[in-house]
């Protein structure tokens, strides 16, 4: 089995859970673990069993892949230095601090043709991938992201922290042009949005009405979505799904399910059927690392590109740009 040689700059809390999901790995060859801060990198290396460089660039020169999991602002820096050594690149969301950063290195990755992946989680997360047998054309989807306070993350706007999760979701959902924004926001404990709420319009008409909150007193992580005869309820902290479908009774699907009974008029009468798709049992960010490394094995694109992380990265700046004209107005 091929296997691709891995390392990891940043060794915060989520840096230490990518390093032991790397281990895991069969297709990675883990070799070490870079930080600005090299005795917490030499700490970190010592209880995980891996081994810390000193300087960024003897990490890069001994390996294939990177994953980068510094705070935002960094992003840039390092995956540039990265691509400058035709290293392929996984960076946590958001892509990057700014939507100019993130245009250049989607090229330049482009013209390197190299992997760059970008961690939008919730892609892998067991509730919608119970959906891939459906054929999904929401028309209007219902978000709520509510987090309990937690000073990691304060750094950035809770639309880049927490919505752009379901904005990354929404965009990948929805195959049209987003036309027209509203949001309304607040900063209530950190010096940056601490709630907000966004409505998103699209050239086809579909329509995305997204909240976020980092400062609830209960979890919440919920997507619903309607589309033409059908409604699909997710939770993302759980990895269920419900579906309620209007179909044919030549197409009432055999088990499981609940029949509902009729609904419509005339000749075109449909059933109501309840179904809970099956749970696939997955580690969600496990699974978006062994994409990253399938992609790099196999010359594949991954499922969350660069171009992906910047799109949703536009449409959070719009939002925040929303919010805060309506502070000064």
């Amino acid at each position: 089995m091929k296997k691709i040689k891995t390392g990891i700059i940043g060794t915060g809390h989520l840096g230490k859970i990518h390093t032991k999901l790397f281990k895991e790995l069969e297709t990675s060859e883990f070799i070490g673990i870079y930080d600005l801060d090299f005795e917490r990198a030499k700490i970190v290396a010592d209880e995980l069993g891996v081994k810390a460089f000193k300087e960024i660039d003897e990490l890069l020169d001994s390996i294939e892949a990177v994953d980068v999991v510094a705070t935002t602002s960094a992003h840039y820096k390092i995956v540039k230095q990265a691509f400058a050594k035709n290293k392929n690149v996984f960076v946590e969301k958001p892509i990057t601090a700014q939507i100019w950063e993130a245009e250049q290195l989607v090229q330049e990755a482009k013209e390197k043709n190299l992997v760059f992946q970008v961690g939008h989680i919730e892609r892998f997360n067991p509730a919608l991938l119970a959906l891939d047998k459906y054929e999904l054309n929401p028309l209007f989807i219902q978000t709520d992201r509510l987090a309990q306070f937690n000073p990691r993350g304060t750094d950035v706007a809770v639309v880049l922290d927490l919505m752009i999760h379901d904005i990354d979701i929404i965009l990948s959902l929805i195959n049209s042009e987003v036309v027209n924004v509203s949001a309304s926001g607040v900063a209530v404990v950190s010096d940056s949005i601490d709630i907000a709420n966004a409505r998103l319009e699209f050239e086809n008409g579909a329509v995305a009405n997204v909240t976020a909150s980092r400062i609830s007193q209960k979890k919440m992580r919920k997507m619903r979505m309607f589309q033409r005869d059908g409604y699909f309820s997710l939770d993302f902290i759980t990895g269920t799904s419900e579906v309620y479908r209007l179909v044919n009774p030549e197409k009432i699907p055999q088990n499981p399910f609940i029949n509902f009974g009729e609904m419509g008029v005339g000749d075109k009468k449909k059933f109501v059927v309840y179904e809970q798709p099956e749970v696939k049992e997955v580690n969600a960010l496990k699974l978006e690392l062994e994409y990253f490394v399938d992609a790099i094995i196999n010359n594949k694109t991954p499922m969350v590109t660069g171009k992906d992380g910047l799109k949703a990265l536009k449409v959070a700046e719009m939002i925040i740009k929303k919010i805060e004209e309506t502070k000064l107005g």
